[in-house]
């Protein structure tokens, strides 16, 4: 009997051992996923740049269509929030020879957002396709805030870097760098991918993580299927974090709280 019982003990043994060693693995992995770098480099030398076209997830067409005018709406705290996104039939040179990539012609999409019926932001971003890989890549906006009252009346309008704006290939506000162009939506979209969307040192340095795939979304503009979803961080703000769900042939549909419609609630 000694033997059976000595064999229960070395198994017992065994199956400790062995737990503790996945228990380590797992969180090697989880620690290993968490500090994962993001892309920052983006071999955009290699790119030959469109203001045309786009990817399943993005577009830069100008054209009316399911991607043009994209328009979003909800509720976060307790104030109704519409947001329009136009892509505009015009274009924005980017001057990008202090990265050695010459002039980008860029395609302008301009970004409305009101709370309750007040206009409170409006940027032109600018955007390009690399026509190798069908990633659309980001060099910049120009922003306005407006400011009001109590009586709702315009108070201010706050633009430049305060507001967010910022332009690849320009000094950065740190006074030591230069602003990079971001990668908006990969041309393929892998789980699990993270990447910088916005290089610009202490003004916008968004970045965006691939966490899922292949889902049904219902929103009040209908139901998408296989769309993606993407978690968006920056460490200008460590605890901010923006859920976006994109869907192929319609784009954006989910942005926090607010999700696609077919029309605004209110003009």
């Amino acid at each position: 009997m000694w033997i059976f019982k000595g064999y229960l003990q070395w198994r017992s043994l065994l199956l400790i051992a062995l737990s503790l060693l996945l228990a380590s693995s797992v969180a090697w992995a989880d620690s290993e996923s968490k500090h994962k770098q993001f892309t920052t480099d983006f071999d955009l030398a290699a790119c030959t740049f469109s203001a045309t076209g786009g990817n399943a997830y993005f577009s830069l067409d100008f054209a009316p269509g399911p991607m043009n005018p994209i328009l979003l709406e909800g509720e976060e705290d307790r104030e109704l929030v519409q947001v329009k996104i136009t892509v505009l039939d015009e274009t924005m040179d980017i001057d990008l020879d202090t990265l050695g990539l010459g002039t980008v012609v860029t395609r302008v999409i301009e970004e409305m957002e009101w709370v309750d019926e007040e206009l409170v932001e409006v940027s032109r971003n600018f955007f390009a396709r690399c026509e190798e890989t069908n990633a659309v890549y980001y060099f910049g906006e120009d922003v306005e805030i407006y400011e009001y009252d109590d009586e709702g009346d315009l108070i201010a309008i706050i633009t430049g870097a305060e507001a967010g704006a910022w332009l690849a290939g320009e000094p950065a506000e740190d006074g030591e760098t230069v602003n990079l162009p971001g990668l908006i939506m990969p041309g393929t979209f892998l789980l699990g991918a993270r990447y910088d969307q916005e290089v610009a040192p202490e003004v916008a340095l968004d970045r965006a993580e691939n966490i899922e795939m292949g889902l049904t979304v219902e929103t009040p503009a209908g139901t998408f299927n296989n769309s993606v979803k993407t978690l968006e961080t920056t460490s200008l703000e460590p605890n901010s974090k923006d859920i976006k769900i994109y869907a192929p042939g319609a784009g954006l549909i989910v942005d926090a709280a607010i999700e696609r419609v077919n029309a605004f609630s209110t003009p």
